[in-house]
């Protein structure tokens, strides 16, 4: 008890006051072990060393809070949806465990200003926000265990920050979408994926396009190939449909 007085007396001292407050406004609880928290929004980019060579960085919380994320939100399902079956389950986990959906999380709830990061360009189209927030549910299990994760997963994400009726009609394999809307209207869909290394990084990233018809219609970068083409068939399906509405206009 002690020493936890003497921590937080030292915290609201320090210049990491902001991001503990900030913690304890978004998880309902001051976090015990404060590394634990300043190791889960280091990407591996920005990774430091220990005393012994060891690189610091999320990765391994990430694993970690990637399973327990998995565990709850499936419990969360079934018991949210006692009528459906595995594969309306099996989709809906996908949704809310997806890197872009992780993204659009950490964004809303303003977790992504405390990430450190050091790769260039547009991280909101990469994994970096979707691991820091995974990397986030891994340090409150170590720190609190997993009760408490769970608490916070499904009361203070799920309920807090989840439509679960908009999110149940939402189809966000755009890839699928866009090859099938290719299908019905008799048009080729190709996507085209290359790897970059990105300056002043050790990183890749993954640049896709989409050609419908011999003409590229979309772009979309990611840190695998998988979400490079997601992003580029979403922007080519963005593309037709304003296409679309201005031809309709004229």
């Amino acid at each position: 008890m002690i020493k936890l007085l003497y921590q937080r007396i030292k915290l609201f001292s320090s210049s990491r006051k902001e991001f503990y407050l900030f913690l304890k406004d978004i998880l309902g609880f001051y976090p015990g072990n404060l590394k634990l928290y300043d190791i889960a929004f280091i990407h591996k980019s920005a990774s430091t060393t220990d005393s012994m060579g060891n690189l610091i960085n999320n990765e391994r919380l990430e694993y970690l809070g990637d399973a327990i994320l998995g565990a709850v939100v499936a419990e969360f399902l079934y018991n949210r949806f006692p009528q459906r079956g595995e594969g309306f389950l099996t989709q809906m986990r996908s949704k809310l465990v997806n890197r872009a959906f992780l993204t659009q999380l950490t964004n809303e709830t303003g977790l992504h200003r405390f990430i450190k990061s050091r790769t260039i360009g547009n991280t909101t189209a990469s994994n970096i926000y979707g691991d820091a927030f995974e990397a986030l549910i891994g340090a409150i299990y170590l720190d609190k265990g997993f009760d408490k994760a769970r608490y916070v997963i499904i009361k203070r994400f799920l309920n807090g920050y989840v439509d679960l009726n908009k999110m149940e009609e939402l189809d966000n394999n755009y890839k699928s979408q866009l090859i099938e809307w290719g299908q019905k209207n008799k048009l080729e869909v190709n996507f085209l994926t290359e790897e970059e290394n990105t300056p002043n990084s050790k990183f890749s990233i993954f640049v896709s396009t989409v050609e419908i018809g011999n003409e590229v219609k979309g772009k979309g970068y990611g840190s695998s190939k998988k979400e490079s083409q997601q992003n580029a068939a979403r922007d080519a399906i963005q593309n037709t449909a304003s296409a679309s509405t201005d031809d309709q206009a004229s």
